[in-house]
């Protein structure tokens, strides 16, 4: 397994709509194995492939407290999300530092084939119901900050790139 790099907003190639994963071959696994690891490296609870520069939909979650419980979620679909909505503070590794509120479903229930090629239905509320539509977002090309007020946005997109300048530099 290897670390990928993250692509960090506002680099446009986040705005990319990902493609069906054609087939869950050893690619795909191997690819599953080095988002998951990029995600605990970086100490992520979620990674959509589209933050690594790969436009597949694919993603990885991990909301355990021990960090072993990965949720592989390949072509994933939400098939229902409740009317009842909660805001949530939400970051990004692709947004580092950066944490904000945003107005989600408070649960949906979601169909993916897993790291196998199975296909499953997952029911999730709470933290993993704001987690998976925060990954599959960026599988749209949106990123989170996008729900924010277009001063927010505007001072987020000044500061990270900005942080990218004073990185280059030093």
């Amino acid at each position: 397994m290897a670390l990928l790099p993250l692509l960090y907003y506002p680099d446009p190639k986040l705005h990319t709509v990902a493609k069906p994963v054609q087939a869950v071959d050893a690619r795909i696994r191997n690819l599953i194995g080095d988002m998951l690891e990029t995600m605990y490296d970086a100490s992520g609870i979620g990674l959509a492939a589209t933050q690594v520069d790969v436009h597949e939909r694919l993603i990885v979650i991990d909301i355990s407290e021990h960090r072993n419980s990965p949720l592989v979620l390949i072509n994933p679909e939400i098939v229902w999300a409740s009317p009842e909505k909660q805001v949530s503070d939400e970051g990004c590794l692709s947004v580092p530092g950066i944490y904000d509120g945003v107005e989600r479903a408070a649960a949906v229930r979601v169909t993916a084939l897993d790291r196998d090629g199975r296909s499953r239905t997952i029911e999730a509320q709470g933290v993993l119901a704001v987690c998976v539509q925060h990954e599959m977002d960026h599988l749209l090309g949106k990123v989170f900050v996008e729900y924010l007020s277009p001063l927010k946005r505007n001072r987020i997109k000044t500061k990270m790139l900005k942080a990218r300048r004073e990185t280059v530099r030093a």
